[in-house]
């Protein structure tokens, strides 16, 4: 890999680490980490999927991820099981 392409990604990794800083410690200690140990392994669309999360409103992310609504977005759905699976594993 070139300078320029590991560059190029530490830039969006930093700029996903600040995405996901939400200023709601309960949602910061769920997707910082998340983010840091899981992210780089997750495959492309997974990773889309974690990106299109931080989109969302932090009010909504709080409900999904203490289990009192689901996203009816599926593949919302899925990075939140994702994130949620890897905090409290069967």
């Amino acid at each position: 890999m070139s300078a320029t392409t590991d560059s190029k990604e530490n830039i969006e990794f930093n700029r996903l680490w600040w995405h996901s800083r939400r200023g709601m410690l309960e949602l910061d200690v769920l997707l910082l980490p998340f983010l840091e140990e899981a992210y780089r392994d997750l495959d492309p669309a997974d990773q889309a999927r974690y990106e299109k999360l931080l989109t969302c409103e932090d009010a909504d992310m709080f409900q999904w991820f203490m289990q009192q609504g689901r996203p009816e977005d599926p593949d919302l759905q899925r990075i939140v099981d994702m994130i949620l699976n890897r905090v409290q594993p069967d």
